[in-house]
Order: C-alpha cells, then structure tokens, then sequence
C-alpha cells in the first residue's frame, strides 16, 4: 500500500487529492493487485469513490484485482451500500463475477447485508446465478444463517429447490440441508413455508432429516416431523435417520421418530435394523425404547379406536418410567427378576408375552457377566410393563398369568401377595 492507496483506504480525501495534483500515479495496486477504487469502496467511502470515479482519468469502473472483483462486488461484500448505489448510478456492471463466478449478489447474501442485497435485487440481476460450485446467492445466506437475507430472496422469487452442482465439495445440497446443518430453525420454516422439497437428498442420498440427526438438533428434527417430512428415506448406506440417532445414542432424537412413527424392519447396508444398531452401540435405553415402540405399534395396529389413540398420543412416551403411580410395580419386578427367576424363564416369559427373537437378542447383547440374566429379566419386564400400561390393563393380574403360563405357579401366588400387600398401590388386585 503505497500512501495515495492509503489515502483512499482511510478516505482521506483532501490528501489523495494533494498527492494526485502532487504527480503520484493512480493505477497503482497493491498486491491483493487492489487499486484507488477498489480500496475506497471496499472501506465505503463514497466521496472518495465519487473523486476517483468522476475527476480522475482513466479509472474503469469495473477493473478487477487479483481475485477478478470489481469494486462494486468489494462494496457488496462488505456491505457499503451508499458506495453500491452511487456504482450502480454510474453505470457499473452488476453481473460482473469473480475467480469463484461469485456475483455481488452472492457476495452480499454469504455476509447477510440486507440492504445491500435489496438494492442489488431491485436492479434486476439473475437470483438463481450460480458460483463455480454450483451455490447460489440463497445457498449463501441459508449457510450464513441469514434469516433476513434468505426470507427477502425467497419472497423475491429465489428458487428454494436449487441444488449445488455434483463436481461441488457439498454435492447436491439444497438450502434446507445447509439449514438442517448448522441447526437454523428459522431459515428452515421460511423455506419450508416457501415450498421447498424436504425429501430432497444429496450425493449421499440424506435428507436434512438425516443431517439434522446426525448434527444432533432436537428441534430441528421436531420441526422437520411437524411438517410430516418422509422419515423412512434410506441414504447411501441404507440409514434411516432412526438409524443415525441409534448408532450416536441420540436418546431425544430417536424417541420423537419413535413417537411419529417409523417403519422398525427397515435395515441398513449390513441388514443391520435400527435396534440392531442400537444394540451393537450398547445403547441399552434405546434398545429399550426400540423394542417399546415395536410392541406398541403392533398394539396400536391391532386396537384401532380412536378414543384410545388420542389419550395415548397426548401422554406417549418410550423413555424410562420413574413415575411415583408406578413405583411399587417396578419394585416387585426388580425382585422378581433379581431374586426369584431363574436363568432362562425370562426368556420364556418374554416369549408368552410374544417379544420377537430380535427383541430377545438385542435385550442380551448387554453382557455384565455369568449373572446377566437379572438384568436382562428386570429391562424385559420394564417394557412388557410399559405396554401394559398403555393399554390401561392390569399388571399384577398380567404378571400373574404370565408366570403361570411359564410353569411357576408357586411365584406367581408369592408376586400377588406381595403386590396385594401395597395398600397404596393403585393396581390392587381384586379379579383373581
């Protein structure tokens, strides 16, 4: 930077013009390959810029530096707005691009200058330009987290759906998966209410369902599952976001896909379902909830009235119960699975209760040691207790038949007992 381009950097107008009328050259650069222009309009100094562009010879409005930007795309960039308006009046080319084919559209929309986009918009530019890697200006501002920006070019007639090109770094992305990214709520309901294809997939076939599961944003999942988006899309390698939130343990996350319903017998690339990867993970709580979700849509499917389904999507949940209703209940289980069952009934009472062979296994992947089986037995009756207390039935009478259907008779009079014992318990047995 010699001291006319300083001069100019700092919009010291009265020195550039003492140093131009002193003989200093003018179309010296500095080695950004930057000139007069383009450092007045870079800082937004629009005396200056008049100066240079009016009472100088030879300036070209539109000279470009080493990254090919002219000055008009500098003022974009950074914002200058009085310098925008005052190049756009003097004749400046507004489609002019850079080294990356950047326009100053896609340059005020990637730095959230909403003013500056305004004013570029109302000249009449393409809005759907796209840069070397296929982004275009909406692209920008949805991966800046410009909310402002992407809503005024969306209602400017932006198109939502664009999608990155397959040669990009990030192929084949459309906004909503730069929203689903960074965890950008609000940039996602403005494209959604703008129309955008949520099930559009990228060159790895996700979702932003997928990316927003894996990125871990709860409420950007929340938001994807109100507008209904298609939760069962496979990507490259057959994942279904439930998948995804299985395999990183994203408890939240998958009991909301649980709660709005996903197809269980989906596998991934290793035939592997999303309670297998659960499993293989040693995320027991999810397992647990897998196999609760499982149970309850077969319930759900075989008792389809509708006064049951709205009590029961009011108060669903698949996470651990530590209600107080429910306390006395789950302690009788502790015993009865610690204590009182021996190695193997478990199973035999899971299969009365008809928990499938992969519930059964994906239960005894956790392995703690030759005295397993307990813990086992206590998981598999805290799920079979989940489903009995949806359905509104009686789990001391349930637990009863159960364990006489198993062949322990004996057990199953000592657990009514026991459970009758509990004057405060809610689930006094009185039918037997």
């Amino acid at each position: 930077m010699n001291a006319l381009l300083l001069s100019a950097w700092f919009g010291h107008l009265r020195v550039l013009q003492i140093l131009v009328n002193a003989g200093a050259k003018i179309n010296r650069v500095n080695r950004k390959g930057r000139n007069l222009l383009h450092c007045a309009a870079q800082r937004g100094h629009v005396q200056v810029t008049e100066f240079i562009v009016e009472d100088l010879e030879d300036v070209c409005v539109d000279e470009t530096d080493k990254m090919d930007r002219t000055a008009f795309q500098l003022a974009a960039e950074y914002g200058r707005l009085e310098v925008v308006d005052l190049l756009i009046r003097l004749g400046c080319s507004h489609r002019a691009k850079d080294k990356e084919e950047n326009t100053a559209l896609h340059l005020a929309a990637k730095n959230g200058h909403l003013s500056v986009l305004q004013r570029i918009i109302d000249v009449g530019v393409d809005l759907d330009e796209k840069n070397s890697e296929g982004l275009t200006a909406l692209h920008l501002a949805a991966e800046g987290g410009h909310s402002d920006c992407v809503k005024l070019l969306v209602e400017a007639g932006a198109d939502v759906n664009a999608q990155t090109q397959v040669r990009s770094v990030e192929k084949m992305m459309n906004c909503l998966h730069y929203a689903a990214q960074h965890g950008y709520e609000e940039i996602a309901r403005i494209l959604m209410d703008a129309g955008i294809h949520t099930g559009a997939v990228n060159h790895q076939n996700a979702s932003a369902t997928h990316i927003a599961v894996l990125q871990n944003f709860p409420a950007m999942v929340k938001l994807f599952i109100e507008a209904e988006c298609d939760l069962d899309i496979p990507d490259n390698r057959q994942q279904t976001p439930l998948h995804i939130a299985a395999e990183h343990g994203r408890q939240d996350i998958a009991e909301m896909i649980l709660i709005a319903g996903v197809n269980l017998k989906l596998t991934d690339k290793q035939g592997k379902t999303s309670l297998d990867v659960a499993a293989r993970g040693s995320h027991i709580n999810l397992v647990d909830m897998i196999i609760k979700a499982d149970r309850f849509y077969k319930w759900e499917q075989d008792n389809l009235n509708s006064d049951s389904n709205s009590w029961v999507a009011k108060h669903l949940t698949f996470k651990q119960d530590h209600r107080l209703e429910t306390q006395h209940i789950r302690s009788v289980m502790w015993r009865l699975a610690t204590k009182y069952l021996k190695p193997g009934e478990w199973k035999k009472l899971a299969h009365h209760w008809k928990f499938t062979d992969a519930h059964i296994r994906a239960i005894e992947q956790q392995w703690t040691g030759t005295k397993s089986y307990r813990e086992h037995g206590h998981r598999m009756l805290l799920i079979w207790l989940h489903g009995v207390n949806t359905a509104g039935e009686n789990p001391i009478k349930g637990l009863y038949e159960g364990l006489v259907g198993i062949g322990r008779r004996d057990l199953a009079e000592s657990i009514r007992k026991k459970a009758n014992a509990d004057s405060t318990s809610p689930r006094k047995c009185t039918a037997m």
